[in-house]
């Protein structure tokens, strides 16, 4: 890529374009809020990569209440969902991410592991979300299988979203101030959390299917809400898979914090933590300072990302 020269202008002091943030998100229509409250739907310019909600973006004014989308300004951070056929980026400049699961239906251990790598990776502050603390068949197994996270520092903050005032209680105060992203699978009671800390958000709920322990899609698109207490919230669809194609070998390392102060015990610079003889991380795993399934889904993250020859 060139340079830009000196004497063009940057995105954001070209006249006639106006600065906003992506609100909301549906294929390639971008809800835009404006700072003075205003929203326009926009789209981007011919085939511009498109933008996610949290962007901060140009747009020129088309009519009375369209818009293009110009230029999209530096992100600190992106992130990606997947399925089975592509990655798509759906939230940029990220604060804290939060991780709903639940006592019931049952929750991945590998989907909430893959959030957290895809958190640290962006340098995004992860807590976790126990919901539905007030059903006692299967809290004792939640709480045990998220111990090995809490011990890797994540908070994890147990609520029950049929209890409003409860659930508010605990999710408010760390949330409010930042630019914070809910995500869960479906089922977890993302949606019923969502209306207790906006109200009025009237996000659609439904009972998860017993038969099939997993939740139905209620969300069918990204959208960023202002909290009452201060801050925002990104809601995104219930998710089943979260996109880590997109990193680096290095990356994927960032995104295991406990791996950090074995690193630099490796023989080799170029460690890959899988095999190599005198690697640090792989001692530490045998001396039992690394949880082994947390060392198992590192491995599965770089096979899968060498198979796309990513890492």
């Amino acid at each position: 890529m060139r340079p830009r020269p000196q004497n063009s202008p940057s995105p954001a002091s070209r006249p006639g374009l106006v600065q906003g943030r992506v609100i909301g998100a549906h294929g390639r229509h971008f809800l835009v809020e404006f700072t003075d409250g205003t929203q326009r739907l926009c789209f981007p310019r011919g085939k511009k990569a498109g933008a996610a909600v949290g962007d901060q973006v140009m747009v020129s004014l088309e009519g009375r209440d369209d818009g293009a989308i110009d230029a999209i300004l530096p992100r600190k951070n992106l992130l990606y969902r997947s399925d089975e056929m592509r990655s798509k980026q759906f939230a940029a400049n990220v604060d804290r991410l939060f991780i709903v699961v639940a006592v019931q239906p049952t929750f991945s251990d590998d989907l909430a592991g893959r959030a957290l790598t895809g958190a640290w990776s962006a340098g995004i502050e992860p807590y976790l979300i126990l919901n539905k603390v007030d059903l006692q068949a299967g809290l004792a197994e939640a709480r045990a299988r998220l111990a090995p996270l809490a011990r890797l520092g994540v908070p994890v903050l147990e609520v029950s979203a049929q209890d409003q005032d409860q659930a508010r209680a605990v999710l408010a105060p760390p949330m409010s101030g930042h630019a914070n992203l809910l995500l869960g699978q479906s089922g977890m009671g993302k949606s019923t959390l969502l209306n207790v800390l906006v109200p009025g958000a009237a996000a659609p709920t439904r009972e998860h299917s017993t038969a099939l322990d997993m939740g139905k899609h209620t969300t069918t698109s990204t959208r960023l809400y202002h909290l009452p207490s201060g801050g925002d919230l990104i809601d995104s669809p219930g998710f089943q898979a979260f996109g880590l194609g997109h990193l680096s070998g290095e990356d994927i390392v960032r995104g295991f914090p406990e791996f950090t102060p074995y690193v630099a015990h490796c023989r080799f610079y170029n460690c890959a933590h899988l095999h190599e003889p005198g690697c640090g991380v792989l001692a530490a795993l045998r001396e039992g300072k690394i949880e082994p399934a947390r060392h198992a889904l590192y491995e599965r993250i770089v096979a899968e990302n060498a198979a796309q020859g990513r890492y």
